[in-house]
């Protein structure tokens, strides 16, 4: 692979990371005039927008449906929903910095579910690294000297279902069409988010259609972007381009939002990245198959390549 070539993945990743944090800011400014089901429902019909873009050639509209492991299907399906959830209840809630903060817990999840569920070895440094995040969390948090919210539980909850959309994207490898994997994610908010939302429905005012779609649509071009990005550049060099959101989240946290980063809560953000880059590292040197960088808000994440 060329250097050039790799190069242009790289910079197609990044594009990709600033279009995820525009999304995220257009969710969290709905600053919630509406349930955090209803705005990922809506969201999620926006995204639909990438399906032409990440269907093959050979596939079929079915395929969505079609799994070679309905269980594990099911199991993406919830997480993907259960996410979303929790990523805009962080985002309304939290900071766009401190959300991330947790929700960047994502690799030591998947560090702590591997051992479990796929039975992989973990060295001492992948277990430090876990322990690294953890510690910057604290940090960030302060237990005791802070009240929590439900925020904190739903950027938390966020990472889990990212960290499960991972595991189960090992677990199937490449027995499995992408579009159905990513069909199952976005069926999964559709539908949970869905139901959800019924008890609670009110209308969304103008203005709000408008950061619904910037929020749905803004995901889909991350989607398309990292899925170009994927065809240039091997997943592992893409991986560690995803904690550029965190620069955006201060970013648009300071300029549009108002929020502050105070000094442990810069302390907490470097531990954190810094663990989940040491991670990413690990598992490249161990061959451990990585999929193309995630979204850890919970957005359906884009894993197909384009064809020729």
């Amino acid at each position: 692979m060329r250097s050039d070539q790799i190069f242009k993945g790289i910079l197609l990743a990044f594009a990709a990371f600033a279009a995820y944090s525009c999304s995220d800011a257009a969710v969290k400014y709905i600053a919630g005039r509406m349930s955090p089901f209803e705005s990922a429902f809506f969201g999620a019909c926006f995204g639909a927008a990438a399906l032409p873009f990440l269907k093959k050639k050979a596939d079929r509209w079915s395929d969505i449906f079609a799994t070679t492991n309905r269980p594990l299907w099911i199991v993406r399906f919830v997480a993907k929903g259960l996410g979303c959830i929790g990523s805009v209840t962080a985002f309304t809630h939290l900071s766009m910095a401190e959300a991330f903060c947790l929700i960047f817990l994502l690799p030591s999840f998947v560090t702590i579910m591997s051992v479990i569920f796929l039975k992989e070895i973990v060295g001492l440094k992948r277990w430090g690294a876990v322990a690294l995040g953890f510690i910057g969390v604290l940090i960030v948090l302060r237990p005791g000297f802070r009240e929590l919210s439900i925020g904190h539980a739903g950027a938390v909850l966020a990472g889990i279902s990212g960290a499960v959309s991972i595991v189960v994207f090992r677990a199937v490898g490449p027995s499995e069409k992408n579009l159905s994997q990513y069909g199952s994610g976005l069926l999964g908010i559709l539908v949970i988010c869905g139901l959800a939302m019924i008890p609670s429905y009110t209308p969304p005012a103008p203005q709000d259609w408008l950061l619904l779609a910037a929020y749905g649509l803004l995901g889909a071009v991350g989607n398309v972007l990292i899925m170009y990005a994927a065809f240039y550049t091997p997943a592992a060099i893409l991986a560690p381009t995803q904690y550029s959101q965190m620069i955006w989240a201060i970013l648009f946290g300071y300029l549009i939002f108002g929020d502050a980063v105070d000094a442990p809560m810069l302390a907490g953000i470097v531990l954190i990245v810094g663990s989940g880059l040491l991670t990413l590292s690990r598992e490249r040197t161990k061959g451990v198959p990585l999929p193309p960088p995630m979204t850890p808000d919970g957005q359906a994440d884009a894993m197909v390549k384009p064809e020729r």
